[in-house]
């Protein structure tokens, strides 16, 4: 399963001289807010600290930038980042200065003021279109900043923006943080020399945003097991009536070549039973039913528990576990068995186990797993495409330049 991020040649935080210098970190402050603009997840911040708190013992001048949700170029109050600078201010125990903007006079005034060990956020990267376009006199302008430019936001490596990839051919030093170094290297565990049988959990809602993660799995991995609402769409492609399931029509032809070749070493295994609903509802009327026998109307919204049973025996001998999507709508209690039967099973497994994805993060903390995990990857698209076998851009950014700056 080699690909790119196992061959990239990388320097990281504690490889570059960063005493005293102004150091400008790339990181994944995308965190949920609550009704009163409030963190409600702190996972991703928790998730920087080393990285934050290693340029702190070296007296940096610490300069975080992040983007937050979708503003689509435009400034919206409501996604300020103020909410993670108050959050990160706590956990940390000092002060974090936040920012007018990201780029500009009065946020290069700031940074000129700076004193070893302070730290800065800028505004959320994404109120400028700039950011998403690559844009390369955005990036110069961020790069202007700082003497030294640190990646640890693997959850947008997938990416090629302007803070995460145009801004590294700015820099004589630059690198990974930790959190960037941690998820290459459990990757590489996977991709490069894994011990097997690998076995890969694939769930969520469709096939289309997994097709290509699908048919690069079904070639690498030991056994591959789908659940989720893509299920359905290999089931129907096998003779299946459905119901009212959801389906991608279109993409039964695919699921149907996917199937056949996951045949051929008896490699791919499906739900045998679900939880049938007569609606999409917490409320709805529900049953356990074999697949081939879902009533007229209704929906599969879970796998069943037979088919629970089914996916612990093909775990049974796994020595590497990736996981990426739920078993079913499990934000919904009548259909939560499934994907927690599913924690339950990998949070037990002796294997080496990687979970992607942020539903599929959100069950194993829902069902205080975490600690039992071998690693959370903090990638959702990052984690798919780095299985798929694709060059990262983060990643390539800094590998390409990295090979030009040290011959």
């Amino acid at each position: 399963m080699r690909n790119f991020c196992v061959r990239a040649r990388i320097k990281y935080i504690d490889q570059i001289d960063i005493t005293e210098k102004r150091i400008l970190i790339r990181v994944d402050f995308n965190v949920p807010l609550d009704e009163n603009r409030k963190v409600a997840d702190d996972t991703r911040i928790q998730r920087s600290l080393p990285t934050i708190k290693y340029a702190l013992d070296n007296n940096a001048k610490i300069i975080l930038m992040s983007h937050l949700d979708s503003p689509k170029g435009k400034f919206k109050p409501e996604l300020t980042l103020l909410p993670a600078a108050e959050h990160l201010s706590k956990i940390i125990g000092q002060e974090v200065v936040m920012a007018p903007d990201c780029i500009g006079p009065e946020v290069e005034k700031l940074v000129s003021e700076m004193q070893p060990k302070d730290i800065l956020l800028l505004e959320n990267l994404r109120f400028h279109s700039e950011e998403e376009k690559g844009d390369k006199d955005f990036g110069s302008k961020l790069a202007g900043l700082a003497d030294v430019y640190i990646d640890d936001a693997f959850g947008v490596a997938h990416r090629s923006h302007a803070s995460n990839v145009t801004i590294v051919d700015f820099f004589q030093k630059f690198g990974g943080g930790f959190l960037m170094r941690d998820e290459i290297e459990y990757f590489r565990k996977v991709i490069g020399n894994p011990e097997r049988p690998v076995i890969a959990i694939i769930g969520g809602a469709k096939v289309s945003g997994k097709l290509n993660f699908l048919e690069n799995l079904i070639r690498k991995v030991d056994k591959i097991i789908i659940g989720g609402g893509m299920a359905f769409t290999f089931l129907k492609a096998q003779g299946c009536d459905v119901g009212e399931s959801l389906v991608e029509d279109d993409l039964i032809e695919t699921a149907r070549r996917i199937i056949d070749e996951g045949r051929k070493e008896k490699k791919l295994y499906l739900p045998v039973d679900c939880v049938a609903a007569d609606k999409f509802h917490p409320q709805a009327a529900t049953k356990i039913t074999p697949v081939q026998k879902i009533p007229s109307g209704w929906m599969g919204l879970d796998i069943g528990p037979a088919t629970e049973k089914l996916f612990s025996e093909v775990l049974n001998d796994a020595k590497t576990i990736v996981w990426n999507g739920p078993m079913g709508v499990f934000e919904m209690d009548a259909f939560s068995a499934g994907t927690r039967a599913m924690v339950k099973m990998v949070a037990e497994s002796p294997a080496l186990t990687i979970v992607g994805g942020g539903d599929t993060d959100v069950a194993i903390h829902k069902w205080n797993a975490t600690d039992k995990i071998s690693y959370i990857s903090t990638g959702g698209g990052a984690f798919i495409e780095i299985l798929e076998g694709r060059p990262l851009p983060s990643i390539k950014a800094l590998d390409q330049n990295s090979r030009k700056t040290n011959g």
